[in-house]
């Protein structure tokens, strides 16, 4: 019963927050025509109201982000072509990015620098967990084997640093950026302030159910790693 239950908090813990996200995002995804334009007609605009000479805004189906290696603004269909809160307040919060990148923010410059190199890094840590216990079958001694799992654990330890980086830039992005220009430029209207609250805190928190995950994946390979 106890084990069930912790089962249950680990799943929620892990889970809760991306359905959570997904939940707020449809909530406020309905047509609004009275709104003065789309999410991708309103990332131009800022982007032009901010001198943002070199930033463009193109659509893309990998997820809204902003590329601060193409200087792009990248929004998926749904919210470049939408008149939401849904899509005006990511559109407000990618140009964050953009502002900050412009500001010479060093945790976005950080970031982008450890992207490249932790993707790789990632890339061979699952590789050298799954050729661990082959390894040490084959060798028929743990040093291999231990010493392959602790390389394919570095690939978890090297992304949660990164969401340690990217949680800071993302509730800058939306809080200090994005929510302060929507305001003060009556792009929405103050009844529906909260929502876009709601809206750019599920914006800042895409990375936290990745982040569980991972040190969800980084216990279990321990308590593996232990019992050797």
């Amino acid at each position: 019963m106890v084990y069930a239950v912790g089962v249950l908090i680990v799943l929620a813990l892990i889970f809760g927050p991306s359905l959570w996200v997904k939940m707020v995002m449809s909530k406020y995804s309905s047509e609004m025509p009275e709104m003065p334009g789309t999410g991708g007609e309103l990332a131009k605009h800022l982007i032009e109201r901010f001198s943002l000479d070199d930033v463009k805004v193109e659509v893309t189906e990998l997820g809204d982000h902003y590329d601060p290696i193409e200087k792009k603004v990248r929004l998926l269909r749904k919210h470049y072509e939408s008149k939401s809160l849904t899509a005006v307040a990511i559109a407000a919060h990618e140009v964050g990015h953009a502002i900050q990148d412009q500001q010479g923010d060093k945790r976005l410059a950080i970031r982008t620098k450890m992207v490249p190199v932790v993707d790789k890094v990632a890339r061979l840590s699952v590789a050298f967990i799954y050729l661990s216990p082959v390894i040490g079958i084959i060798t028929r001694h743990p040093m291999p084997f231990s010493l392959l799992l602790f390389l394919g654990l570095s690939g978890f330890v090297a992304r949660m640093m990164v969401h340690a980086v990217t949680l800071p830039i993302e509730f800058d992005a939306s809080f200090s950026k994005a929510l302060p220009l929507l305001r003060e430029g009556k792009y929405v209207s103050q009844s529906n302030e909260k929502a876009v609250s709601s809206i750019l805190r599920a914006a800042a928190l895409t990375y936290v159910s990745a982040a569980l995950a991972d040190i969800l994946n980084l216990g279990r390979w321990i308590v593996i790693l232990l019992r050797r």
